[in-house]
């Protein structure tokens, strides 16, 4: 009978072993699309919150015609400042098709183009832009990747 107990314990610690080093382990691909698929929606629906939960403390975005917005303070610091000069605007449209997602430990890169359609209050005619932009990403202590440095600039429209 004991025997049976020392199976049926390897058998199952065996399934633990397997389970938490591969075998239902999700991927660092998987994680980045997940980050990605989150990243668009968050956007889609304009939240703020959110979106700055994306950013590393000491992240870095370069902005055309900007200088280097330098920590998750100045960048949220700059998008408010944009954001109080747009009351009444609504994204209606974000596409964001993310290329060549490189992985090497907890670091990943890959860079994206975006479609992004705004409403604005009024009636007045939509904002229809296109951009280009690259992102690096760190996955931080506890798991979550995090935004470290993203550069945008524009595409031309299609």
């Amino acid at each position: 009978m004991r025997w049976i107990r020392g199976v049926a314990f390897a058998v199952v610690g065996s399934w633990v072993v397997a389970f938490a080093f591969g075998g239902g382990a999700v991927s660092a691909k998987d994680e980045v699309d997940a980050f990605n698929k989150r990243y668009v929606e968050l956007h889609l629906k304009m939240d703020t919150a959110g979106i700055f939960g994306t950013w590393a403390e000491d992240g870095v975005s370069l902005m055309p015609g900007e200088a280097p917005l330098i920590g998750k303070k100045a960048i949220v610091a700059w998008v408010e400042n944009i954001l109080s000069q747009m009351t009444g605007y609504k994204v209606v449209k974000e596409e964001i098709d993310f290329h060549d997602i490189q992985i090497s430990g907890d670091w990943a890169s890959e860079w994206a183009t975006e479609h992004q359609v705004v409403q604005p209050p009024d009636g007045k005619p939509v904002i229809d832009s296109r951009g280009k932009m690259a992102l690096v990403l760190h996955r931080e202590a506890h798991g979550e990747w995090k935004v470290k440095q993203e550069m945008w600039n524009q595409a031309p429209k299609e």
